[in-house]
């Protein structure tokens, strides 16, 4: 069995090693290749041998105008690039937060991916002239791709998601880069990939048709009417190359962006803590705040959950709802948290609360204190609260790492943390055992002073 392993290891760095030097392998035999269908071919103005062309790129690479005309090219595109990626950042989200702007842009949008690049370029060539030509093409070929995806992404984001940051105020700063971010990323990824060769390949055909000064698109254009192919082979091979390293270089600057976590900033209106609270000071930010509810009813699909409910939440009570699954349990809490509407009657609930609900609803990505800071604004105030309830070394796992209990607790921990006049609890103890849900209990008690507590749950007490 030894020696079955042994050559097992031998075999597998064997085919390491070839699978290293097969991209070398394949690229010299293309090469090789090259080199006799030009030799075959023996005519310089329609084929150039391999080493030709290399002579070309060496004398190109001694002038000064060689990398001149280089980065003038590149900063065009690039200029194009930033605006066409700024702008369908902006127009995406102004569509996901009004429709109607949507709307307005779709035609829009489907011209400009419809219309042939050529088209574009000879109608700004004669409304602007050549030197922005290159700027303008790269934007609106960059524009409607990375809009559509970002749109799209948007609009099949977790609906759970955008609940959790209405309940919780979080301020737009935490959206973006905890539940936007995230959540974009595919869609992102899969834009710009598609976008960062077509905005190299329009904007240098841009620069062909109009042929600005110091362009890479002038010197293809001379090499032609020069029939200069090695000069062709060689400007070609330099679109490819910064193509390939503009390309490498936005998808490290996007996975530093996506792996970046910046500090979560308090929600509107939170000058502390729940943590830096005394009982009488949580007491005296909502005193005599009752939630009142006069003939509240809801319906879903012709059943009625909730008929004509009156009732009043004292400050500072803790009240459970026990009755049977079905009966309307989590549609009371969502409608004190104002993410349902009642059909008819009255709710007077305070601005402020929180809550657990019966999916974790946490960012999956981020690690559980990240989770609680996202509420509180406070990093160390999130690691004291944890470590009641959570081991230290779970701390900075993200959340998809932890068990179904321990994702329930870092819940707990959000909702009792968050600076909140009420808290509803819906089944926060689900898989739990009896030791951890007392645990879970004791903390829950500690945190509510002065704050009314719903309980939806299966047990009456701790």
């Amino acid at each position: 069995m030894k020696q079955k392993g042994n050559r097992n290891i031998k075999d597998n760095r064997k085919a390491g090693k070839y699978r290293k030097y097969r991209k070398y392998i394949i690229v010299t035999g293309w090469i090789v290749l090259w080199h006799i269908l030009a030799l075959a071919v023996d005519n310089k103005i329609l084929l150039t041998t391999p080493l030709e062309t290399a002579r070309e790129l060496v004398s190109l690479l001694g002038s000064v105008g060689f990398y001149l005309t280089v980065g003038k090219s590149f900063l065009r595109i690039g200029l194009g690039f930033a605006a066409g990626f700024a702008g369908a950042v902006l127009l995406a989200f102004g569509s996901r937060r009004y429709p109607w702007v949507e709307e307005v842009l779709s035609p829009v949008m489907t011209l400009m991916k419809a219309v042939p690049v050529a088209s574009f370029a000879v109608l700004l060539l004669i409304w602007w002239g050549s030197s922005f030509l290159a700027v303008a093409v790269c934007f609106m070929v960059v524009l409607p791709n990375l809009y559509i995806n970002l749109l799209e992404g948007m609009k099949s984001m977790d609906r759970g998601m955008l609940e959790m940051a209405q309940v919780f105020r979080l301020p737009l700063w935490n959206r973006f880069f905890y539940i936007f971010r995230p959540a974009l990323r595919p869609f992102l990824y899969s834009g710009l990939k598609l976008s960062l060769g077509m905005c190299w390949k329009s904007g240098v055909a841009a620069e062909v048709i109009g042929t600005p000064d110091f362009s890479i698109g002038e010197r293809l254009y001379l090499s032609k009417v020069y029939l200069d192919t090695a000069g062709i082979f060689v400007w070609t091979g330099v679109v490819i190359g910064l193509s390939l390293l503009f390309e490498k270089a936005v998808l490290l600057l996007l996975q530093r962006f996506l792996a970046w976590e910046p500090v979560c900033r308090k929600p509107r209106g939170t000058k502390e803590t729940v943590r830096e609270k005394s009982a009488g000071e949580r007491e005296a930010a909502c005193p005599n705040m009752p939630i009142r509810l006069k003939a509240v009813t809801k319906s879903y699909n012709g059943r009625t959950v909730i008929d004509r409910l009156s009732t009043v939440y004292e400050s500072g009570g803790t009240y459970y709802l026990t009755s049977p699954s079905g009966s309307g349990k989590t549609t009371l809490l969502h409608i004190l948290a104002r993410l349902v509407m009642p059909d008819s009657g009255q709710v007077s609930v305070p601005s402020r609360c929180s809550m657990t609900f019966q999916e974790d609803r946490l960012c999956d990505d981020y690690s559980a204190v990240k989770n609680v800071e996202l509420v509180t604004g406070d990093r160390k105030g999130a690691e004291e609260a944890l470590g009641l309830l959570l081991e230290r070394e779970d701390f900075d796992k993200p959340c998809r790492q932890l068990s179904g209990g321990m994702r329930r607790r870092v819940a707990i921990v959000r909702a009792m943390e968050a600076d909140s006049a009420c808290v509803f609890l819906d089944e926060p103890f689900s898989g739990m055992d009896p030791e951890t849900r007392e645990r879970a209990g004791r903390y829950i008690q500690e945190r509510q002073a002065g704050r009314i507590l719903i309980i939806a749950d299966h047990f009456t007490d701790f």
